[in-house]
């Protein structure tokens, strides 16, 4: 079995436990993900399988895809592909269906996706600066202020926090609950919220 699957977030809502508490909850595609290629010690170094979710046209695929895909039999292209490492890659064989039965209620799993991007921000918004007097004169709300270090060392310390790019980054969250799973319609539902936007796509391994 493989400890993972590639799922698409559709969005977020609520349900109520067995004690009447809503619950919020994050609702995922999870699957059904096909494998493309499996990696075994002797031929790459390590034990792994490559697998694609989202099945689209193969002539939608840019052509080093394209062949990749059709030197090992595929017959359509992926929206995405990933790795996932296993004990014995010889025990799947490429073309296999991967579901969201691997889950189980109570199951810890660890999330990988591409948070929101937010494009480029202030200090205050970025890094949770204060922001200066609103009154009585002051010129100085939402500036950073001064950034240097005087005479010694005479630069900017390396690390700084000032305004810049914010969001559109690969974020892990680990310990996300399952609680619910649906198989027939290929439904992940886990307590909380995941990295991304609706429609992003996410990463998920299931832990221990």
């Amino acid at each position: 079995m493989l400890n993972g699957i590639i799922g698409k977030k559709l969005g977020m809502t609520r349900i109520f436990d067995e004690d009447g508490r809503a619950v919020a909850v994050t609702v995922i595609e999870a699957g059904p993900c096909f494998v493309v290629q499996k990696k075994t010690s002797g031929a790459d170094g390590y034990e792994a399988v490559q697998v694609g979710f989202a099945r689209k046209p193969l002539a939608k695929c840019n052509r080093p895809m394209k062949g990749h895909l059709e030197k090992h039999g595929s017959k359509s292209g992926f929206a995405l592909i990933r790795e996932f490492k296993v004990d014995d890659a010889g025990a799947w064989e490429p073309g296999q269906e991967i579901s969201v039965e691997q889950f189980e209620i109570g199951d810890r799993l660890m999330m990988t996706g591409t948070s929101k991007g937010k494009g480029f921000a202030g200090t205050v918004k970025r890094w949770g600066f204060r922001i200066g007097p609103m009154s009585h004169g002051s010129m100085s709300h939402r500036a950073p202020g001064s950034i240097g270090a005087s005479a010694y060392p005479s630069r900017v310390i390396k690390g700084k926090k000032l305004p810049g790019h914010l969001g559109n980054a690969r974020v892990t969250v680990k310990n996300i609950e399952v609680i619910d799973v649906r198989p027939e319609d290929n439904l992940l539902v886990v307590k909380g919220p995941v990295p991304g936007p609706r429609n992003g796509f996410l990463l998920i391994k299931k832990i221990g």
